[in-house]
């Protein structure tokens, strides 16, 4: 090897790869990371020294929606490039109206695992968001067509306020449980998995039933659910950013639905118990931000400080937040010839979670995005 064909960054201290797995010395050749070090330095190769994290991962954001529904692609684009720069170099679109298929081949932006469009039913989400069903009979066909569409993932809205009740209106159930079942078994049949949005405790027992995978929000889940999640390794992704503007929607939502404002405001207020009995009970728990929508992109630093706010350990939230989240979606952690997508960091994230706010460097495919 000349020099010239040496690495381009070395990047020192320590390097950490996984649980319990850290080494003091990685390079940076071509894009991918090498752990063996080179005969040859290279003639213009940079040194970083810090902390090193393999890219951070957001489970649950939404390039490509706003509040109103979809956005252009120069708005996604930006969307994508906030979480970029915050170190999610890693993100599971959980539901977008705008084909993202297009993010996947810049290199400058996330890599994206989308998962098509949430699946919900007329007036029984927000509008603009999913593709809405007349007839519930639909979803296990509409789930195997965005199964086929997506990355692997399918997401479902499990509950939401039934508005045809007028005042008695609160958060129920969506689909019979046959119809969930079978839909469940069919994207499982297309080699996806499937997440579904839940926020009542009403609908837990009829997607433990059908068998999802992973649960978003999961406000409403009961202590007596919980180590039944645990046992069939069902994750959680607790979305605190978006918990906490309950309390505005149901400021909102006061005057015309008084029952769904009431059980909101119990939500909020019992959300870091709720997050803090999950971890206790041993469920896996994700990082997502639900970003895109009301929530903005580039928060994953805020969404992981709300968790060590909750009650659950800063190391584990990092964990989740990095190494742990790349498995689940199935990217692995750092090894020899795997993609450079790393974060630089001045101090130890594990000792104090603010340091997620202030990286050093974000390193994705082996090139220097941001802040340098």
């Amino acid at each position: 090897m000349s020099a010239l064909e040496g690495p381009s960054l070395h990047l020192r201290g320590h390097i950490l790869l996984g649980d319990d797995r850290e080494v003091s010395d990685l390079w940076v050749k071509d894009g991918h990371v090498t752990l063996t070090r080179p005969s040859a330095q290279g003639t213009n190769m940079l040194a970083l020294e810090g902390w090193v994290l393999p890219g951070l991962v957001d489970v649950h954001c939404h390039v490509g929606l706003g509040k109103d529904g979809a956005v252009d692609n120069a708005t996604a684009q930006a969307q994508a490039i906030a979480d970029r720069d915050s170190g999610a170099l890693l993100l599971r679109d959980a539901g977008s109206p705008l084909d993202t298929r297009w993010v996947r081949s810049r290199r400058d932006l996330p890599r994206l695992v989308r998962a098509g469009r949430h699946i919900a039913r007329p007036k029984r989400y927000l509008r603009g968001y999913g593709l809405e069903l007349d007839d519930v009979t639909q979803l296990p066909d509409v789930v195997r067509q965005e199964a086929r569409a997506g990355d692997g993932w399918v997401k479902l809205v499990g509950d939401w306020i039934d508005r045809d009740l007028g005042a008695d209106g609160d958060l129920r159930p969506l689909w019979p449980q046959d119809v969930l079942t079978e839909a469940v078994a069919v994207a499982h049949a297309e080699a996806a998995r499937v997440t579904v949005h839940a926020f009542s405790s009403e609908v837990v027992p009829s997607l433990l039933a059908a068998g999802v995978d992973c649960i978003e929000h999961g406000t409403g889940i009961h202590p007596d659910d919980m180590y039944t999640l645990s046992e069939r390794g069902i994750a959680v992704t607790p979305t605190l950013l978006q918990i906490n503007e309950f309390e505005n929607i149901a400021r909102q939502a006061d005057a015309k639905y008084p029952l769904f404002a009431a059980r909101l405001r119990d939500l909020h207020e019992r959300r870091y118990e709720q997050v803090r009995q999950l971890h206790e009970a041993g469920i896996q728990l994700l990082v997502g931000t639900d970003a895109g929508g009301t929530i903005g992109h580039g928060r994953i630093a805020d969404e992981c400080a709300e968790m060590v706010a909750a009650g659950v350990p800063v190391a584990d939230v990092v964990a989740a937040a990095s190494w742990q989240g790349r498995e689940f979606l199935g990217y692995g952690g750092l090894v020899e010839g795997s993609s450079a997508d790393l974060i630089v960091y001045p101090a130890d994230p594990r000792e104090n979670i603010e340091v997620l706010r202030h990286p050093t460097a974000v390193i994705l495919r082996g090139e220097i995005v941001a802040p340098l």
